[in-house]
């Protein structure tokens, strides 16, 4: 188990059948750095949990049979373990992984229901991809509203590009 004392930050990136993370620490008086990876995948079919430590050696691996069925029991899933593993530490916030921005999101962005609001109005412009990737921020907003949640953009990249470049895809 990891120490209880030390601040964590939690990453997301939610699909529609998967739900990986990383967890990053910052121990009391250090920098911060990689704690944990993994994912819960075949979400709705048949879900597996896996986890690796920093060093990549495998820390957990478990069949989650008929608990985890969608977006929520996979969250919670994860919730679960991770008061198993990181006890009383802090999560200090938590970053996703958005697909869509559209042009007013460049940037990441401290979620707030306004924000979610507005990246529910984008779900056109990416379907099979940000209704997944909102669900947990939901979920989460819900749940913990006091816990910051940062949205990273896909579609951010091409921000910087030069605008010949945001305009056509060639």
């Amino acid at each position: 188990k990891a120490d209880r004392m030390n601040d964590y930050v939690l990453v997301l990136n939610a699909g529609s059948s998967s739900l990986k993370f990383a967890v990053y620490v910052r121990p009391e008086g250090g920098d911060w750095h990689p704690e944990s990876r993994g994912q819960i995948e075949g979400i709705g079919t048949a879900p597996r949990f896996s986890a690796k430590d920093a060093t990549g050696a495998v820390i957990a691996k478990e069949d989650l049979g008929d608990t985890v069925r969608d977006a929520q029991s996979a969250l919670q899933s994860l919730a679960d373990w991770l008061r198993g593993r990181y006890g009383d530490g802090r999560i200090l916030g938590v970053g996703h992984r958005v697909v869509h921005g559209g042009a007013r999101f460049a940037a990441p962005t401290v979620v707030t229901p306004q924000v979610l609001a507005a990246l529910r109005e984008l779900i056109p412009l990416a379907p099979l991809h940000q209704p997944h990737n909102l669900k947990p921020i939901r979920l989460l907003l819900a749940n913990q509203p006091q816990l910051p949640q940062v949205a990273c953009f896909d579609t951010a990249f091409h921000r910087h590009q030069p605008e010949v470049a945001q305009a056509f895809a060639l």
